[in-house]
């Protein structure tokens, strides 16, 4: 699965569970965010014993998108034999200051930061 645009990348690893994202998501409404939560969804409906979230790229993520995957995290949560992990970087702003609200939505939630 994979998603391609000139300003974003995101692509799913079934091999690892892993969704990367590289780029800078600015889409203007919830709505455009469709795909990538369907995404999402189709990547927690196979039940992964584990599955992350790899950032480490994703040099931008506007407040629709903050909120796009806050919902994916509480749906996560509801399925209660997943678990959830989430690389960040240290370099990029954003990730450090939102992330940890995350572990609020999902207190197992593990955030990687490297």
């Amino acid at each position: 699965m994979e998603i391609k645009t000139k300003d974003y990348h995101i692509c799913y690893d079934p091999a690892t569970a892993t969704v990367s994202f590289v780029g800078s998501l600015r889409l203007s409404e919830p709505a455009e965010y469709a795909p990538i939560l369907q995404l999402l969804a189709e990547v927690a409906d196979v039940e992964p014993a584990k599955i992350t979230l790899n950032l480490q790229q994703l040099e931008f993520l506007n407040s629709a998108g903050i909120n796009m995957l806050s919902k994916f995290i509480i749906e996560v949560r509801k399925k209660a034999r997943v678990q959830m992990a989430v690389q960040s970087s240290q370099r990029i702003t954003w990730q450090g200051k939102s992330l940890k609200n995350w572990q609020r939505l999902m207190p197992g939630l593990q955030l990687e930061l490297v």
